[in-house]
């Protein structure tokens, strides 16, 4: 059994579709309360551990950054700790946030990071945490996740053109959408790999391809849905919000698909299956 803590985000919701998964909302383990996670850690004793839970409110965290510290760092760092403990890997889902966002090529493992928000800081340090208290572990860094469930871009999209023709979308800012699917299906297969082979402990990138802008995104959202609108591309400076977003969020995932077999997955393939659904 592979323990997952997260119940109704993205990845989660996509991880209970999937043999073999127990997930653990937060009734069952409240990640603003850490000592509840390494307690259903100890009491269900799976056979790896995947953390898909987190607060993920980017521009709220700019007002609540000891509460996102929590459940992003103090939580993950003690979920590690116990999983070295009875001696099993611990899989984490980690973000582009961590880095500052300016340079111009894709983002390499080993890039130093320099988070420019509140939820970049708060990921990075549920990063440190788990790299300094466990042996067997996988950090995965993603980006730009979309899928059928909860908030995000493609459902954004699909509600804000029922109602208009035209949308202003930023263009500068360059990433990989990430259906949550593949995310789910990553994670597993990761896992997997580290009960047997828990050399290959470390930290990675997974994100789909080809990487585009939001405006592209945009544009091609409503190409396979169908319906007319025209997108205008702006600059970020034109779209402010509390939390500054990088520019460049593009990730190299090179090592991922050399070390687990782990290729990079077409994100229009995804959008279409999600766009089905909806």
């Amino acid at each position: 059994m592979i323990l997952v803590f997260g119940k109704t985000g993205q990845v989660a919701r996509e991880l209970q579709n999937i043999e073999g998964v127990v997930a653990l909302g937060r009734k069952e383990a409240d990640l603003s309360k850490p000592q509840a996670c390494a307690d259903a850690i100890r009491r269900l004793a799976p056979k790896a551990v995947i953390n898909a839970a987190a607060y993920t409110a980017v521009d709220e965290a700019e007002k609540h950054e000891a509460l996102a510290s929590v459940i992003n760092g103090n939580s993950p760092t003690l979920m590690a700790r116990t999983c070295a403990e009875i001696n099993i890997p611990l899989v984490h889902i980690s973000t582009d946030y961590v880095f500052g966002g300016t340079l111009e090529t894709p983002w390499i493992v080993s890039d130093p990071t320099e988070p420019q928000n509140a939820y970049g800081r708060s990921k990075l340090l549920g990063e440190n945490g788990i790299r300094e208290n466990c042996e067997v572990y996988a950090i995965l860094r993603t980006s730009w996740v979309i899928s059928k469930h909860g908030s995000n871009f493609v459902k954004t999209m699909l509600h804000l053109s029922n109602t208009r023709n035209t949308l202003k979308i930023v263009n500068d800012q360059i990433g990989g959408p990430t259906p949550a699917r593949d995310i789910a299906a990553a994670c597993v297969q990761i896992a997997y790999q580290l009960i047997d082979n828990p050399t290959k402990s470390g930290t990675y990138h997974f994100s789909g391809y080809p990487d585009v802008s939001w405006a592209e995104l945009a544009n091609n959202i409503f190409e396979q849905a169908r319906r007319s609108v025209t997108v205008v591309p702006v600059a970020t400076i034109e779209y402010p919000t509390p939390a500054q977003r990088p520019l460049n969020s593009r990730l190299d995932c090179n090592t991922t698909k050399e070390i687990f077999g782990i290729s990079r997955p077409d994100w229009r393939l995804g959008l279409k299956v999600i766009l089905d659904e909806l």
